[in-house]
């Protein structure tokens, strides 16, 4: 009895806060569920209406009815134009929107702090609300009370339409059918607009609701999205009522949890959602998968590809009607000339000589701090070349690619502090760390396909991110670190302090990382990688470990993102947890996207414009960051579908200095590029490749035998 009565109130408020939660999270459940949309906005939705109501309470009824009207009204209609902006992508899959609606996030919080300031705005409540009243004995707020009775009264309501009007119906026919839906004569497409409207409608509502408990202010939109990630994870789509208890679970959690196990609270949230995303990913057979892109009579077979392209690597029987047309002494040719690379080869290598001079010259040309910047950009860029491995080759889109890069930017700060300040030491030693680390969460990644991959990868990275801020021995906390040696570039050399040299030291690193990434990529191994991502069942049918294949990609990018972890360190010399936050996950995103998500060089292009943006650009525009950053997402979205690789190919075939198949470019959910299917166990790249149709099949050769070998 002593127990309950010390921990009611905060039982009490984690159902207060667990039912805010679930007013957002159920529309963020029926724009995803209904309208197909991964929506990184929903935050900022609720901070609309949080910030419109706080300005309009005066602490009278009237204040808050005019506060909860015009909040609602006004994130009903930011819904409803993001209907119309989504509307383009609705063939692109749900990578495109997460990038298109994060970077609306990005322009609206930096307009929302703009208009109100950058300050928490007080909240003033009705003065028969702004009181207590007595719970069990304890003085409990009278306005929670209110908010927890008004919950559970919406979510009868929301059940109730959705499950016994005509609009329910129709909006479920939307999700399940909408063919049929349109043969009745309702309009899919003003049904998809409605539940985004709704959707925003919901959230405004609980941001004036709710502000008294999740106030306005900077932050408040990432924390809102992150924890009605979590619900919708928790609870599903299928039922409100699931999410209604989900949200419960995951508001006890945030006040309960912190009162009576504080050191694990941080952890358990985004653990319990990485561990329903795997589980259900288990449920979703892999190996019952589609054939990939190109469905049976849709083009050609990428594993007859892969295999052709084995195979011209290999001497066969001569076509003796070939040896009648050579001249005489000519019969062979110089075994040094067949090493010599061709023209094809040198145009696809141009581009990459060309960003290696340019960065060459770079410290003649800028100064100091456009140099600093350079450094980091390249850092930058091995990350995002790693997210390419990993979103373009293998088709597993991540967002917690930072988790091994903070596994290797602690590394090296660590050992900097402990007297291993020799650059490839840490390199190595920073690569082989996070290699260990991509190799304990694999298995819990390679499994799952389309969204749930993005989910589970943040959910990787917002626990390595608390763990990031709980270790405060090894990370500094929220502090970070500072104040370490620096790193010398080889063994008996000097620190490195200025800028110049340590561009050198991380355009060195980068050139070595960069070249063996490419010599991989374009090895039978990289070919194996491709086919894994566009048919991963006729793989799994020839033999091929597809699983074995995948893990070895996921530890390879890991380490790769552990050089640049490494490198970013060397270069600021600091690391703070902002350095290896969500938002660095979503820049790297980006920085493939724009580059083409199976292009190394467009990566690096990617990082150096985004970095441009966020430190050159936004230096002459002073608070404005976000914005330029926010507009650079939507730009590239909409302009750069296939990224610059795309732009460079002039066609659905395009090479590029990737090596990889023609018909394998574009964007995620664009023809030709790995799907991002919505359904957790769909299968992997479930779209079409329009560019396949045209390539001319290859010769097959018989497929690899593993006997004995089962598929993993």
């Amino acid at each position: 009895m002593e127990l309950l009565d010390a921990h009611l109130v905060p039982a009490v408020d984690g159902v207060a806060f667990g039912l805010l939660l679930f007013v957002v999270a159920a529309g963020l459940s029926l724009a995803f569920g209904t309208a197909g949309v991964l929506n990184l906005s929903h935050g900022t939705l609720y901070a609309i209406g949080a910030y419109t109501g706080a300005e309009l309470s005066d602490g009278t009824w009237g204040g808050l009815a005019l506060g909860l009207a015009a909040g609602t009204a006004a994130a009903c209609v930011a819904g409803a134009g993001l209907s119309a902006a989504t509307a383009p992508l609705a063939r692109r899959g749900h990578l495109a929107q997460a990038l298109l609606t994060f970077g609306l996030a990005l322009i609206g919080g930096d307009l929302l702090i703009q208009f109100f300031g950058a300050d928490e705005l007080p909240v003033r409540v009705p003065e028969a609300l702004d009181s207590s009243v007595n719970l069990l004995g304890h003085r409990y707020p009278a306005y929670r009370l209110c908010f927890i009775v008004m919950a559970v009264l919406l979510a009868a309501f929301g059940t109730w339409v959705l499950t016994r009007t005509r609009m329910g119906a129709a909006v479920r026919a939307a999700a399940d059918d909408p063919q049929m839906l349109a043969a009745t004569g309702h309009s899919p497409r003003a049904v998809h607009t409605g539940v985004l409207a709704a959707a925003g409608a919901l959230a405004g509502a609980a941001g004036v609701l709710g502000a008294p408990i999740i106030g306005p202010g900077p932050g408040t939109s990432e924390t809102v999205l992150m924890l009605s990630l979590v619900v919708v994870v928790l609870g599903g789509l299928r039922s409100l009522w699931a999410t209604f208890f989900a949200a419960v679970a995951v508001g006890e959690v945030q006040t309960l949890g912190v009162s009576v196990a504080p050191e694990l609270a941080p952890y358990l949230l985004f653990a319990a959602m990485a561990a329903v995303l795997v589980l259900r990913s288990r449920f979703a057979e892999p190996t019952a998968a589609g054939a990939g892109h190109g469905s049976e009579g849709s083009g050609p077979d990428p594993v007859a590809r892969i295999r052709g392209l084995l195979a011209g690597r290999l001497p066969g029987p001569e076509r003796p009607s070939a040896r009648l047309d050579r001249p005489p002494g000519h019969d062979r040719a110089p075994a040094w000339s067949s090493r010599l690379p061709g023209r094809a080869a040198w145009w696809q290598a141009a581009p990459l000589l060309v960003l290696l001079v340019v960065l060459i010259a770079l410290p003649a040309l800028l100064d100091a701090y456009s140099i600093s910047l350079a450094g980091s950009a390249l850092a930058l860029g091995l990350l995002a070349i790693s997210v390419t491995v990993l979103t373009g080759y293998a088709g597993l889109p991540t967002l917690g690619q930072t988790a091994p890069f903070a596994v290797g930017a602690y590394a090296t700060a660590n050992l900097a502090d402990a007297g291993w300040t020799v650059g490839p030491v840490q390199i190595v030693l920073s690569a082989l760390a996070a290699a260990v680390f991509a190799a304990v969460v694999g298995p819990a990644v390679i499994r799952a396909r389309g969204t749930t991959v993005l989910m589970i990868t943040l959910a990787i990275g917002e626990l390595t991110g608390a763990v990031v801020n709980q270790l405060k021995s090894v990370t500094g906390g929220a502090d970070g670190l500072v104040g370490f040696p620096a790193t010398r570039a080889l063994w008996g050399g000097e620190g490195m302090l200025e800028e110049s040299e340590l561009y050198n030291y991380a355009l060195v690193v980068a050139v070595v990382a960069v070249a063996l990434t490419l010599l991989v990529l374009r090895s039978p191994a990289g070919k194996l990688l491709t086919g894994t991502r566009g048919a991963e069942a006729r793989m799994r049918a020839s033999g091929h470990p597809v699983g074995r294949y995948l893990l070895v990609a996921h530890v390879c990018a890991g380490a790769l993102a552990g050089v640049a972890g490494s490198l970013m360190v060397t270069v600021q010399q600091y690391l703070s947890p902002a350095d290896v936050g969500f938002e660095i996950a979503a820049f790297a995103l980006l920085a493939v996207v724009i580059g083409g998500t199976t292009s190394v060089i467009g990566a690096l292009l990617g990082a150096g414009l985004i970095v441009a943006t966020r430190d050159w650009v936004a230096g002459s525009w002073p608070g404005h960051g976000p914005l330029l950053l926010g507009v650079l997402f939507v730009a590239t979205v909409y302009v750069l579908p296939r990224g610059l690789a795309g732009l460079r190919s002039g066609g659905p075939g395009g090479g590029g200095e990737s090596g990889r198949p023609s018909g394998t470019t574009g964007a995620p959910g664009t023809p030709g590029a790995p799907g991002i299917s919505g359904d957790p166990g769909g299968p992997r790249g479930s779209h079409g490749s329009d560019s396949a149709a045209a390539e001319e099949q290859p010769p097959s050769v018989p497929a690899p035998t593993r006997a004995g070998k089962a598929s993993p």
